[in-house]
């Protein structure tokens, strides 16, 4: 059985390269906090937001095709071989396009961090609320125990 899958997810890898896009702050769904800023944060930036959208298209089968049918038309019509020109071209794109991948990585793993702090932060609060409540319980219990065994006090 297959689901359907969101807008932002385009493969079975997981969710395009533009992990957190801005229309998750118009959006009424609930996200993560660390989400929500990074979205925040990534909106607020136009350079951000113009590496979001390179990033996100150099990751589609679109950029393959596209750049499968610009060097076929560049190596049979525009240049004789071994294509020093294209050559070039190309050396340069992917020095711009690492780049990009590069920015996205350290964005990313910003952003983990900061999941993972908050998500750190949660637990703590969670574990000292159940620690309370454990010692409550025990204390209700003895107190009940002792009630039951040698009456009110």
């Amino acid at each position: 059985m297959t689901t359907p899958r969101s807008e932002g997810e385009r493969h079975p890898s997981g969710p395009r390269p533009q992990l957190i896009p801005h229309r998750l702050l118009r959006s009424g769904q609930r996200h993560h906090p660390a989400v929500l800023e990074e979205a925040r944060r990534r909106s607020d930036k136009i350079q951000l937001r113009l590496a979001d959208r390179i990033t996100s298209f150099a990751g589609s089968m679109n950029f393959v095709w596209i750049h499968a049918a610009l060097f076929a038309v560049w190596m049979l019509l525009l240049e004789k071989s071994p294509w020093p020109t294209l050559t070039l071209v190309v050396s340069l794109e992917a020095i711009f396009l690492s780049t990009f991948v590069m920015i996205g990585q350290n964005r990313q793993a910003a952003f983990q961090q900061a999941k993972a702090d908050h998500d750190f932060e949660a637990q703590e609060l969670e574990l000292k609320t159940n620690t309370d409540l454990t010692r409550q319980i025990h204390l209700l219990t003895t107190e009940l125990h002792r009630r039951l065994l040698h009456g009110p006090a």
